[in-house]
């Protein structure tokens, strides 16, 4: 669902709105807040742990505008995190969510610095889930999930005025 052909030509990314963006948030919201007040209850405090070199390597890769390397620690530190809940079909899920949303706006919020806060909500996160604090760290997911999407909404202020994004064309064989 990431590209879509188009005849002749060869593919072009499919368009993504400010409606998709919201709908896409919601449905995160709606399975990945409760699932880490539950695993914050029941995972090992080991298991929790073993994700902090990823929650810092998603600060580091923020700090250094790499963003091939946020997207692919973003990635593993939420999917690992939802993995501890045992239901592999809600981390297929929301990992789908994922591809659909994440490359929206990120240049922008990289090239104003916003990118650093989000990344380090990642190690907020942690910290709470790991000193058993479900309620806060529900909170804690919450507020990321809602300053990721107002982040992209930031990012990309003429993309707000228009119903969609203009698709990019790849030609096949030139990527």
């Amino acid at each position: 669902g990431l590209v879509e052909p188009v005849r002749n030509k060869g593919f072009r990314v499919t368009e993504v709105n400010e409606r998709d963006l919201d709908q896409y948030t919601e449905i995160r919201t709606l399975i990945e807040v409760p699932m880490i007040g539950r695993i914050t209850r029941s995972a090992a405090r080991e298991d929790l742990e073993a994700l902090r070199p990823v929650a810092q390597e998603i600060v580091r890769a923020a700090r250094e505008h790499d963003l091939i390397g946020y997207l692919e620690a973003d990635r593993r530190f939420h999917l690992s995190l939802l993995a501890l809940g045992g239901n592999d079909r809600l981390v297929e899920t929301v990992g789908d969510l994922r591809k659909r949303s994440r490359l929206y706006g990120l240049t922008a919020l990289d090239e104003s610095d916003q990118l650093l806060p989000s990344a380090e909500e990642h190690i907020e996160l942690l910290d709470l889930m790991v000193a058993g604090d479900a309620e806060a760290a529900e909170k804690c997911m919450t507020r990321h999930l809602s300053h990721v999407r107002s982040l992209w909404a930031e990012g990309a202020p003429d993309e707000r005025r228009k119903p969609t994004r203009t698709g990019l064309t790849v030609r096949l064989g030139s990527a």
